[in-house]
């Protein structure tokens, strides 16, 4: 059951916005730069930055047109308060990420739309408890929206080990993906110019991609996004089932799919009519 209903015109929206975040991540490829502006890297793609934000809010006040069910808004709150506190145990140690575990697991069970809002929120959240706000966080938010916006797009028709398997191994692709868009966006200015690694603006597509593959294989790959799927993996399989289970139970008892209705209040007999009704008793009724 889907605890953040996407309508036609959300799912226009969401895709659009998707389209528009990869242009911004794959803007090296597309408009590389000269080679005197990537020695400012304080001067990184300030218009992304500002940009994305605004996307980001657009695909949410889009999602939540309709209005978000206040039982789907208070559980959004919960499990990014949750995965905030969690990233802090992992983040900056060889790799670990513990926040993506718990985000697939919640776009599997609630669907698409809660996928994308807890990955943009958990990744805010997070970065307001750690003090890691800059201009990385709009990108952050927007790549891990796209993992729990896979997670919940998975199969349903899957259950038991083969889910967990299922999980398992989009857990890992997620995690690879994740890195592989993060070192893209930044890319150039992370070798500077002149390096083996370094984009070429007059270099073509193919050999800039072939040259970004090279230094993501060499650079993030080998560390931080093999501790990354490491971990999801670990986590997937060992905690999974059961995070499953006490997610699921909690969308029974939720009962997103079931409409708020209320019943009309019976009114209450008055004390005049209880009176009237007393007097017209007979004697013997009285007695």
């Amino acid at each position: 059951m889907d605890a953040l209903r996407v309508g036609p015109r959300a799912a226009v929206v969401l895709a659009l916005a998707c389209a528009i975040g990869l242009a911004m991540f794959c803007w090296p490829l597309l408009s590389p730069p000269e080679p005197e502006a990537m020695a400012h890297a304080g001067d990184a793609p300030l218009l992304f930055v500002l940009l994305l934000p605004v996307v980001l809010a657009v695909v949410l006040a889009e999602m939540s047109e309709g209005g978000i069910d206040p039982r789907a808004l208070a559980l959004l709150g919960v499990l990014a308060a949750v995965n905030a506190a969690l990233r802090p145990l992992g983040a900056g140690t060889a790799g670990i990420e513990t926040v993506f575990f718990l985000l697939i697991l919640a776009g599997r069970v609630f669907g698409p739309g809660f996928g994308f809002a807890l990955g943009c929120v958990s990744l805010f959240a997070s970065a307001l408890l750690t003090a890691g706000v800059g201009p990385w966080l709009p990108f952050q938010m927007m790549a891990a929206g796209w993992v729990g916006l896979g997670a919940g797009l998975l199969p349903r028709r899957v259950a038991g080990r083969a889910e967990i398997a299922l999980l398992v191994g989009y857990g890992v692709l997620a995690a690879y993906a994740f890195g592989f868009v993060m070192n893209l966006w930044f890319w150039p200015y992370a070798t500077g110019p002149g390096t083996e690694l370094s984009i070429d603006p007059a270099a073509d597509l193919g050999e800039n991609a072939r040259t970004f593959l090279l230094y993501t294989l060499t650079t993030s790959s080998a560390g931080w996004d093999t501790g990354r799927a490491l971990t999801n993996a670990v986590a997937l399989t060992t905690l999974g089932p059961a995070v499953l289970a006490t997610l699921r139970r909690a969308a029974r008892r939720a009962a997103f799919d079931t409409p708020v209705a209320f019943a009309p209040r019976a009114a209450a007999p008055s004390t005049t009519s209880a009176i009237t009704a007393s007097t017209h008793r007979s004697p013997e009724e009285r007695a």
